[in-house]
């Protein structure tokens, strides 16, 4: 079990998306951890995808390869907004960069769908 200092240390804030469009403006990068056919469907103008969950069969898994790909792209210090579809795959990456050393995350609470319901930018 974690004390209260290590569970914050691994649980980063989450801003409503309107609070991370404008955080997105003042310069922090937007990673979105949906899947590849999700990310090409739209997304948030200028992220980075990295899949969290693979599609594997009927179900998801997750990606083996999440960690590493992300050191490649991103310092463990950036200043990262972690967005998905709604929220949920979000939070678990947020976790396991946090707990991986990772200090600037910010979660994108409501994820995608919040984003395009509060018509913010896009792209395909």
């Amino acid at each position: 079990m974690f004390t209260d200092e290590e569970q914050e240390a691994v649980v980063p804030a989450s801003v409503p998306v309107r609070v991370a469009h404008e955080l997105l403006q003042a310069g922090h990068r937007y990673l979105d951890v949906r899947t590849v056919d999700e990310f090409n469907a739209g997304h948030v103008v200028g992220a980075t995808n990295i899949p969290f969950m693979l599609k594997a069969g009927s179900g998801m898994t997750k990606n083996p390869y999440f960690l590493d790909e992300v050191s490649k792209f991103f310092g463990k210090d950036d200043e990262i907004l972690i967005g998905c579809q709604s929220g949920k795959r979000s939070l678990m990456a947020a976790a396991e960069l946090s707990f991986a050393g990772f200090t600037g995350l910010t979660d994108v609470a409501g994820g995608y769908a919040s984003w395009l319901q509060n018509n913010l930018p896009t792209e395909q």
